[in-house]
């Protein structure tokens, strides 16, 4: 890759110190930029030149968005390093993308998850995990770095280290807490064999889960239990906060257990909230009656 990329690279890894995922889609990203381009100098590239890249046809409407934030963010810092005195991606505007209300679970498709009869050390595990991430609202990410110091079951809450290696504290209900301890006490051994971790959540090989390992369970459990939906980690994050705010939930308070730094993100479930009370209310019998 061009030696500009490699510096800004540099600068997001050691300096910026992004997380790993959103490092390594920085990287795809420049890359694709980068061979596209091929010999070209990327300090000459026009906006049209740019913009041939960004409206390929292979190119879907959020990808592209994502792109144009990478590509801006990197001539921004070729800019502010004195390598470039405009930006060429300053006037290419895209059209909003539609926002998706995200999928969720009902409270019954939850306890039909949940419901596991285990018979191994690894269905005590999933059991723990899937109450975990329900109950408290946890990316996927934050649930297989869990370690075990992380957790205080005398106060019955966890220190999550999310985003930008952000704190914040958690709290788990009397279920969670229950099948974390007897997985933990009683069955995690098994799964560690002679190894030593300090995560809390163990594969079958003694390593820490993985995220797509995780995900696989997931699958695995809604099959068995016909849950239909298409449902990935992220729903049980939604569900969460769907569930508390249709409880009555402050929408702060909902913000802060999720980690959001920004209140425009936890304000989709206010949406979500809206659909469930219209649809509610088709059900109202005053609302069947005619005329």
């Amino acid at each position: 890759m061009k030696q500009y990329i490699e510096k800004y690279l540099d600068y997001l890894k050691y300096e910026k110190k992004l997380s790993n995922n959103t490092y390594l889609s920085y990287y795809y990203n420049l890359k694709q930029f980068d061979m596209y381009f091929e010999k070209k100098d990327l300090l000459k590239l026009s906006t049209d030149e740019i913009r041939d890249f960004l409206y390929q046809d292979k190119i879907t409407a959020k990808t592209r968005a994502h792109y144009l934030t990478v590509i801006n963010s990197f001539y921004n810092y070729l800019i502010d390093n004195n390598y470039l005195t405009i930006n060429p991606t300053q006037t290419i505007k895209l059209p909003k993308l539609e926002k998706k209300l995200p999928e969720y679970l009902t409270i019954e498709e939850v306890d039909r998850i949940l419901n596991i009869i285990p018979t191994k050390p690894i269905d005590y595990r999933n059991i723990a995990m899937l109450e975990t991430i329900y109950a408290s609202g946890l990316r996927v990410s934050e649930l297989v770095d869990l370690k075990l110091s992380n957790i205080e079951f005398d106060e019955c809450i966890l220190r999550i280290y999310g985003k930008g290696n952000k704190e914040r504290i958690v709290p788990i209900n009397d279920s969670s807490r229950k099948a974390l301890e007897l997985y933990i006490n009683d069955y995690r051994g098994y799964l560690l064999k002679s190894k030593d971790s300090d995560y809390v959540f163990i594969n079958n090989f003694g390593n820490k889960i993985s995220r797509q390992g995780f995900f696989k369970i997931l699958k695995k459990v809604c099959n068995e239990n016909g849950i239909n939906k298409h449902v990935s980690p992220h729903t049980l994050r939604h569900s969460f906060a769907t569930h508390l705010l249709n409880n009555g939930a402050d929408l702060r308070v909902i913000q802060e257990l999720l980690g959001h730094s920004n209140l425009t993100t936890t304000q989709i479930y206010s949406h979500l909230s809206n659909e469930k009370l219209k649809e509610d209310y088709q059900n109202h019998p005053r609302n069947k009656m005619e005329d």
